[in-house]
């Protein structure tokens, strides 16, 4: 209902201002006057031109410009993408490269270190047979020096013995013959 109501709220102007028309209005409503309309026409020629000549041209050269430095820019953008492109790849190839060499270092390192691990190994073993050989050396001079002290005292021993027994002296040579018979009866 309010929906109508305002209709016809608007129509009411409407239908107030609404003349009666006459037949000669309409035909000179519908043929124009020849002088106004050569008039409006050139004048619509003259805009028509002007806008052509201030207003398509320079928006024209405008919209041109701009789209030569948008594909300038995409050709630029496509130049740097591809040689984005081209560093990544030849930074991931870098990255590789010393990858592999890091690995390389390592192992080689790791060989090298067990090499001086075999070396000090060898060089400890040497070490300790020539320990071994010096101490085996150093307890058979022992030995020897023991026995040569043993005999030394069996020798004193002995020549006291024998002189005691023969009751006088005896010279060197029947010392020596008497100690030497002394040792091979210990010895035997």
């Amino acid at each position: 209902m309010k929906k109508k109501l305002l209709l016809l709220l608007l129509l009411v102007p409407m239908l107030s201002s609404c003349e009666l028309i006459k037949p000669e209005d309409i035909s000179n409503k519908l043929i124009p006057n020849l002088g106004s309309f050569l008039t409006q026409l050139s004048a619509l020629l003259v805009l028509i031109i002007v806008v052509i000549i201030f207003g398509y041209k320079p928006i024209k050269k405008m919209i041109k410009k701009r789209q030569d430095y948008v594909e300038s820019n995409i050709k630029e953008a496509e130049i740097k993408n591809q040689e984005a492109s081209q560093n990544l790849s030849q930074s991931n190839e870098a990255i590789l490269a010393n990858r592999r060499l890091a690995t390389e270092i390592v192992e080689e390192a790791k060989a090298e270190a067990e090499n001086q691990r075999q070396e000090i190994l060898k060089q400890a073993e040497l070490e300790v047979i020539e320990m071994k050989k010096r101490a085996e050396a150093d307890i058979k001079q022992s030995e020897e020096d023991a026995k040569e002290e043993i005999r030394q005292k069996m020798i004193e021993v002995a020549l006291a013995a024998s002189s005691e027994l023969l009751k006088r002296n005896v010279d060197n040579k029947d010392n020596e013959k008497l100690v030497d018979d002394f040792i091979r009866e210990i010895d035997a």
